[in-house]
């Protein structure tokens, strides 16, 4: 006889693989949908204009940020109540059953909203602020206002999906979402490619028009796409996606009976932390902004795209499974206590990552910095093929492995700490703050070292983190009857040198075939051109 538990803990586990599967899906999908549309426009597109869509993309990026990420990770500790157990079935417990889980869906549902509620004057804040302080130089740009708006209306468009998102994510419904965000991510890249196709066809300046374009059209193929994938399926959980009024017993668990205190409550202890994070995390390009000129940070824009291709494809998909892996493994039981066979499998489950991770960073510290630039050099043309833009490339490469082990280890914090916890973790976010503020002044004021300093913060700042981060993981799993020694985590000697030969060898390999590459490589992007 299988076990209640047991047979939660494999429904979680299983889910969590198809769904790190279905979410690298989506990001490959993404990825390549943007890396085809940079690659045919990218020849025609100057540094400037590319500066100007980053800043335009920080400016929806923080909207969203702002608005979305608290109420997200709150959701994200709301598991869907287990299904009652199938050995003795009863129609009382059926009833039960659903009941919870109409509840519980509703609860998310409903907490989603407070994702619009901000969103709309966060919208309004941050396009007057924009328009306010941003560089003469782009505010001459053709078509910039106009693109200003649509990016805050895009904003608005995507935090209505909510709802249809909250859903998805607590009853792991990873296939529609899929099905929604691939075809709405190619929509973007076609529309944005079109409309600078023809505007270069017919000799007309758009300015960053198109990129606003695209990010609009994303948007309302997500609201089309969730609508159709969700509105139109059977509700077997009796819930409703509008803001509905929860029917309860325990009416005190819920703000005007619609919003679960304890959702809300640990919301707004991760707000705070979202706020010092969002800084931390876009720190550079909002130091880059300020202290640079746009083409500079159209530069460093082209270097982070392509220098972060790897982390948005794999690590990503990964932190955010991971993430629900956790919240399912690490909430608490009605009696506030933690099974045993949970933790160990979240401890293994880190475990296998983090030695994933460094066998990966074996492999990309030697090659990457070798062969970024070359790439660069093949793809974006003469304009683009400079000493400062391969240079860049190259550092980045050594900043991913850092980035990839903050992901998963903050990961494992958002899901396990407590709201007391979480405030700790944003106090000690501003102390983050200032060493990343003092790397980033000693490396561009003082070393004068430019987007290269900028770079090197951003390895201080994410070691720093995941320092921290670490002493909480061994700390969590000390108190929870668990432990993990750096032994287990780190790779053993001979895979690090197997690895590093390996790494070596190839890229021996890679040198001496270059040329060949290189000659295949321009006829294909050409052809693309024609």
């Amino acid at each position: 006889m299988v076990k209640p538990d047991d047979a939660l803990m494999g429904k979680i586990l299983a889910s969590s693989a198809t769904g790190t599967s279905f979410l690298i899906l989506i990001q490959l999908a993404s990825r390549i949908f943007t890396f085809a549309s940079n690659q045919l426009i990218l020849r025609t597109l100057s540094p400037v204009v590319l500066g100007i869509a980053a800043q335009l993309e920080l400016f929806q990026v923080s909207v969203l940020y702002f608005s979305r990420e608290s109420i997200r990770m709150a959701i994200q500790r709301q598991p869907m109540p287990s299904s009652p157990d199938n050995t003795n079935p009863s129609l009382e417990s059926d009833t039960v059953a659903t009941d919870s889980q109409s509840v519980a869906s509703q609860a998310v549902v409903n907490v989603s909203y407070l994702s619009l509620a901000l969103g709309i004057p966060s919208s309004l804040i941050f396009t007057m602020l924009y328009q306010r302080i941003v560089p003469e130089e782009a505010s001459n740009t053709a078509f910039f206002y106009h693109s200003v708006i649509l990016i805050g209306a895009a904003s608005l468009m995507e935090l209505s999906t909510e709802p249809f998102f909250s859903v998805v994510q607590q009853h792991m419904l990873y296939e529609k979402r899929a099905a929604v965000e691939m075809p709405a991510a190619f929509l973007r890249s076609a529309v944005t490619s079109f409309a600078f196709i023809y505007a270069s066809r017919v000799n007309c300046d758009l300015g960053v028009l198109p990129f606003a374009l695209g990010h609009l059209s994303y948007s309302l193929a997500l609201v089309c796409g969730y609508s159709l994938a969700l509105l139109t399926g059977t509700n077997t959980s009796r819930f409703s996606f509008l803001l509905t009024r929860i029917q309860t017993r325990n009416h005190s668990n819920y703000f005007l009976g619609r919003f679960s205190r304890q959702l809300t409550s640990l919301a707004a202890n991760v707000f705070l932390q979202s706020l010092v994070k969002h800084m931390l995390t876009q720190g550079d390009i909002m130091m880059l902004a300020a202290l640079s000129g746009l083409e500079d940070q159209g530069i460093y824009s082209l270097a982070s795209n392509y220098g972060g291709l790897i982390a948005r494809i794999i690590f990503q998909p990964l932190e955010e499974s991971s993430r629900n892996l956790f919240s399912g493994l690490l909430s608490p039981d009605e009696d506030g206590k933690l099974k045993n066979i949970h933790v160990r499998t979240a401890r293994d489950h880190l475990v296998d990552i983090l030695r994933a991770y460094q066998l990966l960073s074996v492999l990309i510290f030697p090659l990457g910095p070798m062969m970024v630039p070359q790439l660069l050099h093949i793809l974006g043309g003469r304009q683009w093929a400079s000493a400062k833009v391969g240079d860049l490339l190259s550092v980045y490469c050594y900043y991913i492995p850092f980035l990839a082990f903050n992901g998963i280890t903050e990961a494992f914090v958002s899901s396990a700490a407590s709201p007391q916890q979480i405030r700790k973790q944003t106090a000690w976010m501003g102390v983050f703050s200032a060493c990343y503020a003092l790397a980033a002044y000693m490396f561009l004021e003082v070393g004068n070292l430019g987007a290269y300093g900028l770079v090197l913060g951003n390895i201080v700042n994410m070691a720093v983190r995941t320092s921290w981060s670490y002493r909480f993981i061994n700390s969590y799993f000390h108190r929870n009857g668990c432990t993990l020694y750096t032994s287990e985590v780190a790779i053993r000697p001979a895979s690090f040198i197997l690895c590093a030969l390996a790494s070596f060898f190839v890229g021996r390999g890679f040198v001496l075939k270059l040329g060949i590459i290189k000659a295949c490589a321009l006829s294909g992007s050409y052809a693309l051109l024609m």
